[in-house]
């Protein structure tokens, strides 16, 4: 992928990352137990925390095409997807198995900023 596809696709992740906390907010408020809404909450917030990463990542290979900052972006990619995502449908659904993959995300979150801090002293 290219530097402004990470860009893009960040700059997207973060308007469904709005999105969803304002669906948290206002529309599941009714809905959902306030476990499930906290649940929901760290799904957004990990959403847009990692979302500002990929998004710095993309600047960063628009500066300089590295291997290494492009595996960061994917690994953040793959965090929000596996770990936002189990959580968001662990909290619509209640099925509590999907709580069991999130970690995968998270280790796929801490990748990505192994990969960032070993691409930053490399160079």
């Amino acid at each position: 992928m290219q530097a402004r596809s990470f860009i893009a696709t960040a700059a997207i992740l973060m308007f469904i990352g709005v999105a969803a906390g304002a669906f948290g907010a206002h529309g599941l408020k009714q809905m959902l137990s306030a476990d499930m809404l906290a649940i929901w909450q760290t799904a957004v917030t990990y959403q847009m925390v990692h979302g500002l990463g990929m998004l710095a990542l993309g600047i960063m290979l628009q500066q300089q095409d590295n291997a290494l900052l492009r595996k960061a972006a994917w690994a953040m990619l793959a965090g929000i997807i596996i770990f936002s995502g189990s959580l968001y449908a662990l909290a619509l659904t209640g099925i509590r198995i999907l709580g069991a993959i999130t970690p995968i995300g998270g280790v796929a979150f801490l990748a990505g900023w192994t990969m960032l801090a070993w691409a930053a002293i490399r160079r």
